[in-house]
């Protein structure tokens, strides 16, 4: 069953092209549809057990493989926004078939991430899901999109090569005979060593947190990608620097990480204060959701890299959920433009003429920014209450992003949906036919995991006790 998680969507981006044109949108959305049903199954059984096999048996190459409930929640809500994603584009996109077909192969390149036990194959999945990124920008992006995807592809390439670097490092001078997780683990690399691989690993996983400075990619590939949101919602969802350091950094490289505990804390506080302060200047919806959503990384960093129980736990929940509601948020930024040509925040009126748009939109933003009742505000809570516990004074700090949140995000949507709307402005129609089901399915799930967090938090918390307490019990 992993393996049709993990591959059917790869599989159906190839078959896609064998069918007509006027059906390829049904089939996305039933290769979707099919392996977000196999995320729920394997729920529902508790997760999917360790499959593991020699893949390059000559330099110790294995396919191991695993769900367990960190990584079953983030595939469920890959899973989940990738049919979100693929519905949008059947309807906005006009022979979306090439676009349809990288949707489905980041796709499993995503859930590759989170299912790979082999350093190796993690490293294959993460180059994986970058390419129909860069394609994804280069075919449906704007004029400026050449030099957005050459910023992005540098910097992932260079985080990527450090990384690799470090993985042949943690073999070589800990002896292992594989690349797999569990023999990595059970040879160790030690002092100096280690913390020299941890900053290699740590370049590649900066990148895709994003942390600061490794950040600069992220405004310009938002904003140069395609007006409609789909690939902003992927992009989102690329974001799997903090599982990468979750799963494999805490494990492999204890020591490196408690040692520049301060440092890195600081950076996830400076990166979420910072990136709210700058989105408060912006214009742009797409420009102001990419700093929104650096400022939520920030905070998931800060809960990563406190290496405490209580705000790991809410990293997690937050790296999770944080990509439906932001991804939704493109979504509803690209239906605006759709309606008034522009992605402006100070188009004025919206909320007289789409008035379900404006209130789905708006409660999107308050799950963003931590409203109580909502998916953003459990996660948001644990990290400063753990991140409390380490380092009280940066805690504080990453907490003023809080408030800097709702100040950038209520006034750029009083701005667009309020005031008045500009004499002789184009009529925005409200939601039609699947609009709803696009913003209302992320708005649920928003709503039922803010009121009853119980089934996510049930996946998360085993996992991170576990690992604290093969560190010892925590630190």
């Amino acid at each position: 069953m992993i393996h049709f998680f993990i591959f059917l969507p790869v599989l159906a981006s190839l078959l896609i092209f064998l069918v007509p044109v006027r059906w390829r949108e049904e089939f996305a959305g039933a290769a979707a549809g099919l392996t977000l049903a196999g995320g729920l199954w394997s729920w529902s059984v508790g997760g999917l057990s360790a499959y593991s096999i020699n893949w390059i048996p000559a330099i110790g190459v294995t396919y191991s493989v695993q769900m367990d409930g960190v990584s079953l929640l983030l595939g469920i809500v890959t899973a989940f926004m990738t049919l979100i994603a693929v519905i949008y584009a059947g309807k906005r996109i006009p022979n979306p078939g090439t676009m349809l077909s990288l949707i489905l192969m980041m796709e499993t390149g995503l859930l590759g991430i989170y299912a790979a036990r082999d350093l190796v194959l993690f490293y294959v999945f993460f180059e994986d899901a970058l390419i129909p990124a860069l394609l994804m920008l280069a075919i449906y992006g704007k004029a400026h999109r050449m030099a957005a995807l050459i910023k992005f592809a540098a910097y992932t390439l260079f985080g990527s090569l450090l990384m690799l670097i470090s993985i042949i490092g943690l073999k070589y001078y800990g002896g292992s005979p594989t690349f797999a997780l569990a023999d990595l683990q059970a040879h160790p690399v030690t002092g100096s060593v280690q913390t020299w691989l941890f900053l290699g690993f740590l370049a590649a996983m900066a990148v895709k947190l994003p942390l600061f400075p490794m950040h600069a990619w992220l405004p310009d590939f938002h904003a140069q990608n395609h007006d409609s949101g789909v690939a902003d919602v992927m992009g989102t969802l690329y974001k799997v620097g903090a599982y990468g350091l979750f799963r494999f950094g805490i494990i492999l490289f204890p020591d490196a990480m408690l040692e520049l505990r301060p440092i890195l804390m600081a950076l996830a506080a400076f990166t979420a204060l910072y990136a709210a302060w700058i989105a408060f200047s912006q214009t742009d919806w797409k420009r102001l959701l990419a700093y929104a959503g650096l400022s939520h990384m920030g905070l998931v960093g800060l809960g990563i890299f406190s290496m405490n129980e209580t705000a790991m736990i809410g990293a997690l929940f937050l790296l999770a959920f944080q990509n439906v509601y932001t991804g939704a948020l493109f979504l509803a930024a690209g239906m605006l433009q759709e309606r008034v040509g522009s992605l402006s925040t100070k188009v004025g009126g919206i909320m007289t003429q789409a008035g379900a748009l404006s209130g789905l939109t708006m409660t999107l933003w308050f799950a963003s920014i931590a409203v109580p009742g909502l998916a953003g505000f459990i996660g948001e809570f644990s990290i400063l209450l753990g991140a409390y516990q380490v380092y009280p004074w940066l805690a504080f700090l990453a907490g003023l992003s809080t408030i800097a949140a709702a100040a950038y995000a209520l006034t750029a949507y009083q701005t667009t949906y309020w005031q008045v709307r500009p004499a002789g402005a184009v009529l925005a129609h409200d939601l039609r036919d699947l609009d709803w089901l696009i913003l209302g399915a992320p708005v649920a799930v928003a709503i039922f995991f803010g009121i009853y967090s119980g089934p996510a938090l049930a996946l998360v918390q085993p996992v991170v006790r576990a690992w604290m307490n093969g560190l010892g019990g925590g630190i």
